[in-house]
């Protein structure tokens, strides 16, 4: 299995690379869009760790609060990615 690798622009920036599931978690906030994802419509295990490695390349990522019900209701975030990116390689991906 090859670990997917991203080299991306963000915000006009210098080209970074992201690697793994923060590559991944990026490509479902852009197929997203403006509607963002939460883990509960895009499972995943750990989006708050994909998330603040994404910050930390310059990304600007909102977390936004919302409310569910349900026998342990209470709140979950979803992320939107606001910063502009471009996707400039896919490095590799699983094979």
């Amino acid at each position: 299995m090859t670990v997917l690798r991203l080299k991306v622009q963000i915000d006009a920036g210098n080209a970074v690379v992201v690697v793994g599931r923060a590559a991944w978690a990026l490509l479902e906030l852009l197929a997203a869009g403006h509607a963002g994802c939460t883990y509960v419509d895009t499972p995943a295990p750990r989006w708050s760790s994909y998330i603040h490695k994404l910050r930390k390349l310059g990304a600007i990522i909102d977390t936004l609060r919302e409310g569910h019900g349900g026998p342990f209701a209470g709140f979950h975030a979803r992320y939107v990615l606001r910063s502009s990116v471009t996707v400039l390689e896919i490095i590799g991906g699983a094979s």
